[in-house]
């Protein structure tokens, strides 16, 4: 099964890759709105705002992630979307999805 899921992740990093400015951000996404689901859901284990400190033990911050080369909306929607062993099971709606993803790439560096 994550031989599966890394698979999918993989084919649509590389399709992502090839269009990159359909990949990067959500059409519906609000950033503003992200932050606040990112503050009240995330920042027990990662620093959410755009900070320069270190990262929380195993968690890295949304400033990291979202400088991270293969970081588009497309990768964040799969993350999201998918199960991990190491985060809670939040259950995002389409829109806040959207939302935190838009944040995320904002914090984006040109």
């Amino acid at each position: 099964m994550r031989w599966m899921i890394l698979s999918c992740f993989v084919a649509l990093a590389l399709l992502a890759a090839r269009s990159p400015g359909v990949a990067q951000q959500p059409a519906d996404g609000d950033p503003a709105s992200g932050r606040q689901i990112a503050t009240r859901l995330c920042s027990s284990c990662h620093h959410v705002l755009p900070i320069f400190l270190p990262d929380k033990a195993d968690a890295p911050s949304f400033q990291s992630i979202a400088d991270q080369p293969s970081t588009t909306g497309i990768s964040l929607n799969v993350f999201l979307h998918s199960n991990h062993n190491n985060m809670p099971d939040f259950i995002l709606s389409s829109a806040e999805a959207n939302d935190l993803i838009a944040y995320i790439l904002s914090l984006k560096k040109p």
